[in-house]
């Protein structure tokens, strides 16, 4: 979603995107086509090889040298500018290979947890330093850290004064939004929504391929809970809630964006740092017990006015823009 969301600003000032995918389950192919963009399609490779140095190369579907090998087979008749890399299990042996083929590679990350061989690296990370990276790149390599690089689609940026306003005049939690993100494999949604009460307002966001997405619809017909199905207007949904409850990831950006204060679960490994940054300075909670969570939000709503006050202060989401402008 991050790279859609800069391919699309790229799109705008006249830049030739595409994109390469594999074909994973729950791939998001179709949903890049439908904004505009040539998908070069990959196969699953069932049975391959891990590469045990790389924490999450049991992701790629491939190994490393088959899929930089499926990669030069298009980039050898596609004229290529940039290539812009964002996976976790592609290292310094991927792109040294693939920077043949390009006048500039781009790195997106945020785990610093691996060499890469590239002109730029990205990571929106908040609290993220340079001393994180110099040992991970090359002399020369230009490294944009922080999040005022985070990737978000400009309709959060452009609702950042109303934001500013509404939360200035809340008085309590009404409206709460529950967006776990991804398929929500193991249903934390469900969870969730069993320990609120059915006195607030729930927006329940979810991907179109979860697998609980009937479940949950059957399970939220009596209550005051809308269910939506891969939502097209979340900056509208965070701004008109009062208190999200989601996981870590890009999207801790874009509630931070709207000053929209956030109980985060912590669903992947790689989402730690995130959560524990933002937690030290006091724009979300991590949740350890949601009901007395809960119970703190709504009695003590100082908390409140202070998590949206530091979280507003993250990111005014306009990173997309200066990393298509550095790009450009």
């Amino acid at each position: 979603m991050r790279c859609l969301t800069l391919a699309l600003v790229l799109k705008e000032n006249g830049v030739d995107v595409r994109f390469i995918c594999r074909k994973h389950k729950g791939n998001l192919i179709d949903k890049i086509r439908s904004n505009g963009f040539n998908v070069h399609e990959l196969e699953l490779l069932v049975e391959i090889e891990v590469d045990n140095r790389l924490a999450h190369s049991q992701w790629l579907g491939a190994t490393q040298q088959q899929d930089a090998d499926d990669c030069i087979n298009i980039l050898k008749v596609e004229k290529t500018n940039w290539i812009i890399v964002d996976h976790y299990a592609l290292d310094e042996q991927w792109q040294k290979r693939i920077k043949l083929y390009c006048k500039k590679l781009m790195v997106i990350d945020d785990l610093a947890d691996r060499k890469h061989q590239c002109d730029v690296l990205l990571d929106q990370t908040f609290g993220r330093q340079q001393k994180d990276y110099l040992a991970l790149t090359p002399e020369g390599c230009e490294l944009l850290l922080g999040s005022q690089y985070a990737l978000l689609r400009s309709e959060f940026s452009k609702l950042i004064k109303k934001a500013l306003e509404k939360r200035k005049n809340t008085q309590e939690v009404k409206n709460i939004l529950i967006s776990i993100g991804g398929g929500d494999i193991v249903n934390i949604t469900y969870d969730i929504l069993k320990s609120i009460k059915n006195t607030y307002n729930i927006t329940v966001v979810l991907g179109g391929k979860s697998p609980h997405k009937k479940m949950l619809k059957s399970y939220t017909k009596n209550k005051n809970t809308t269910v939506m199905i891969d939502a097209e207007n979340m900056a509208e949904l965070m701004l008109n809630a009062d208190l999200a409850i989601g996981s870590g990831g890009s999207s801790s950006w874009e509630r931070c964006c709207l000053g929209l204060p956030t109980l985060l679960y912590i669903t992947a490994d790689n989402q730690k740092t995130i959560a524990e940054n933002l937690e030290r300075i006091g724009a979300v909670k991590i949740v350890k017990d949601l009901k007395k969570n809960l119970q703190t939000m709504s009695t003590d709503f100082s908390l409140w006015k202070a998590m949206s006050k530091k979280s507003i202060t993250i990111t005014d989401g306009l990173g997309v823009y200066r990393v298509a402008k550095h790009i450009e």
